[in-house]
Parts: structure tokens; C-alpha cells; sequence
């Protein structure tokens, strides 16, 4: 996901590697493609199409006895630990409020996104003398 929204956000020049988007493109971009990880990851490897899990399991397919799909979890698991894993205690509640979820993780991925955003335009925007 990220390698995917860096390859959109940045363009190769001759000699200079630059920052090419705005900050709320980059954001809007991240929150796109963070959803839709989400999304896919939790349909493909969850009992269920949904883009949170109802049941809490936050991490499905860690114990399945499907191969391919304990691969798969195995694979994705730190990158859900870090999008998912701050958050996860949300899902402890047995009935929360609909929005009260999707605007914690849109907060919280837009504060990813932000970081991550500063971090690019500093290392990609430096003058090489």
C-alpha cells in the first residue's frame, strides 16, 4: 500500500528525486488505498465481506488451516499491526456506534499519513550538491 502511493506520489527526474503531490493529495491518497487494504485484506481472509470485523478478530486467517490463507495473514500481519493495531481495542465493544470506528481510523491514518508525508518531502527534497 505504501510502496503503491509512493510510486503515485513521486516523480523521477534526470538527476532529482521530488515531491510531487500536495500534502491533502498524498492524505486523501493514503486513506484511499488504507481502506481498501482493509477492505480486501478482511474479505479475503475473514469468514465475512466486511470492512471491519464484527466478530473483533482483527487479524483473520493467523489460525486458519488453509495454507495459502495462513501465508497470506502471515505476510500482512505487520502491516496490519501497524494500521490496525492501536485501534483494535474498538472492536471489544459489542455494539459500538457505526461512525465512532471509520472516524478513529480516519484520524488515525490521516496522522500516519501526515508523518509519513514529512518524512518524504524531507528525504526526497534535499538539494544534492
Amino acid at each position: 500500500m505504501i510502496i503503491l502511493c509512493i510510486s503515485k506520489c513521486f516523480l523521477l527526474n534526470s538527476k532529482l528525486i521530488s515531491m510531487k503531490i500536495s500534502r491533502r493529495n498524498f492524505v486523501i491518497t493514503f486513506l484511499i488505498l488504507a481502506f481498501a487494504f482493509q477492505f480486501i485484506s478482511n474479505s479475503v481472509l475473514g469468514p465475512e465481506i466486511r470492512l471491519f470485523p464484527a466478530n473483533g478478530e482483527w487479524f483473520p486467517g493467523t489460525g486458519s488451516p488453509i495454507g495459502w490463507k495462513s501465508t497470506l495473514a502471515a505476510i500482512l500481519y505487520p502491516v496490519k499491526y501497524v494500521m490496525i493495531g492501536p485501534l483494535s481495542f474498538l472492536g471489544t465493544d459489542p455494539d459500538p456506534a457505526p461512525p465512532v470506528m471509520l472516524i478513529a481510523f480516519t484520524l488515525y491514518w490521516t496522522a500516519i499519513a501526515l508523518v509519513l508525508h514529512f518524512l518524504f518531502s524531507i528525504l526526497f527534497n534535499r538539494k544534492k550538491a
